[in-house]
């Protein structure tokens, strides 16, 4: 790997920020999450940072106790398309679950994007942790864990040989001979596997990036050898320097075990952070947010990584309840944490909602402070990369202005775009056509 790491930085797009009740902060837009302005401001603030990317989560199922921003926000390709049209380099990249869309559909969305963006998308692929999404899409049950990883396996084969249709020159457009492409450069797919029959070829040509930017969400070991096998970048979170390190090391040796190098794949920790004058400033900043929370919404916050889990059944001062498997086809890797923190600190059902809804922010402080733990990381290999989360609705503003030129000055990170595509920003080559004569 080279000694010469760049950091990659992104921020995740995700309503007012700060914990499920940020929409009351003082200096939250209520409606941030539905607020095409407010979106596109952020959008702008992280270009003029330099950032390598903005992020759109997204989930297909919602109750009366979901978190205020996912019950009224925008679908992730529609949003990114607009902001296309008012950005420039920053990249563009959204969630799209493989369990409830189709392959051919996919392809063709987030190829449009990256013409759209002049090579801009990256597809964050899902697998749907959710149980109740399948309420939504005619399903009698939801996918088990291991499924969806099979599934998702397949579907990214079919989505990556679609986008191998054209070759980079197959549309010739000669209007003196009437010849519009290269017969001999289009590649239908045929696929014929386990759970996708796809013909191909794909309506739409080769993408100025190759093929967009694939990320996968989760650290669970299905999900791991999964991002090893077909992902440019994997969007995780580890509580600790040392779990970090592990699974940075982890993902990065499965790399090398299916003929890929270790810097084709940049892991990026999704962190939160607050940025203070002083540490009484970081204080104050932090207690109000989290004083924002009332314990049964911290509790409904907590139920939904537990398949929407009733909480509200025990008592909140008891240890945490004994919930055997109850998380295993959901969030796993988030539901097992959740478990083993409460086992280890011996902590009451109210002390793991009230920490679950409003975690303290893994870097805070000064601004040099927040650059200093995030320098620390990077140089330990926990991370090549993070994508910005506010501890509270302005965090990310004063993070631009205040931390972004430090770790400049620092030679950690760009002060200039290195092109105009995402894959450039990465530092990663243009993939090879599958189909192509080599």
């Amino acid at each position: 790997m080279s000694l010469n790491r760049q950091l990659r930085l992104g921020s995740i797009l995700h309503g007012a920020s700060g914990n499920m009740s940020a929409w009351r902060h003082p200096a939250a837009l209520a409606d941030a999450s539905i607020n095409f302005d407010f979106i596109k401001n952020t959008a702008i603030k992280a270009e003029e940072g330099k950032l390598d990317f903005l992020f759109v989560a997204d989930g297909l199922y919602i109750n009366e106790g979901s978190i205020p921003h996912f019950l009224n926000r925008f679908e992730p390709l529609t949003l990114l398309s607009a902001l296309a049209s008012i950005t420039s380099h920053v990249g563009l990249v959204g969630t799209v679950s493989t369990s409830y869309s189709e392959p051919f559909t996919v392809a063709r969305q987030f190829a449009s994007l990256d013409h759209l963006s002049n090579g801009r998308a990256g597809w964050n692929v899902v697998t749907s942790p959710l149980e109740g999404s399948a309420k939504n899409f005619s399903r009698e049950k939801h996918p088990e864990h291991a499924l969806r990883y099979r599934i998702a396996d397949e579907y990214l084969d079919v989505v990556k040989g679609l986008w191998d249709s054209w070759e980079e020159d197959a549309f010739i457009r000669n209007k003196a001979t009437g010849q519009f492409f290269d017969p001999a450069k289009l590649h239908p797919l045929d696929h014929h596997g386990n759970f996708f029959q796809v013909a191909g070829p794909l309506n739409i040509g080769r993408t100025p990036q190759g093929r967009p930017i694939i990320f996968q969400a989760g650290a669970s070991d299905d999900g791991k050898k999964l991002a090893a096998r077909h992902a440019d970048a994997i969007f995780t979170h580890q509580e600790t320097l040392e779990t970090a390190q592990a699974f940075y090391h982890d993902v990065k040796g499965q790399l090398e075990r299916v003929g890929r190098r270790p810097e084709d794949l940049h892991i990026f920790q999704g962190v939160s952070l607050i940025v203070g004058k002083d540490a009484e400033d970081v204080e104050h900043q932090y207690q109000v947010t989290a004083a924002l929370v009332s314990i049964e919404d911290a509790l409904n916050y907590l139920g939904r990584y537990f398949e929407h889990h009733d909480f509200s059944q025990y008592p909140l001062d008891a240890p945490f309840p004994d919930l055997g498997e109850l998380g295993q086809n959901s969030f796993r890797s988030t539901t097992d944490e959740i478990k083993r923190n409460a086992r280890e600190r011996g902590l009451t059902l109210r002390q793991v909602a009230l920490e679950a809804a409003t975690p303290r922010p893994r870097f805070h402080g000064t601004a040099e402070q927040v650059a200093d733990g995030l320098q620390h990381w990077f140089e330990a290999f926990a991370a090549d990369g993070f994508i910005i989360h506010g501890g509270t609705p302005d965090t990310f503003p004063r993070f631009v202005d205040e931390v972004v030129p430090v770790l400049q000055a620092r030679g950690l990170f760009r002060t200039e775009y290195p092109g105009t595509t995402l894959r450039e920003s990465f530092g990663l080559t243009s993939p090879a056509n599958q189909f192509a004569a080599q």
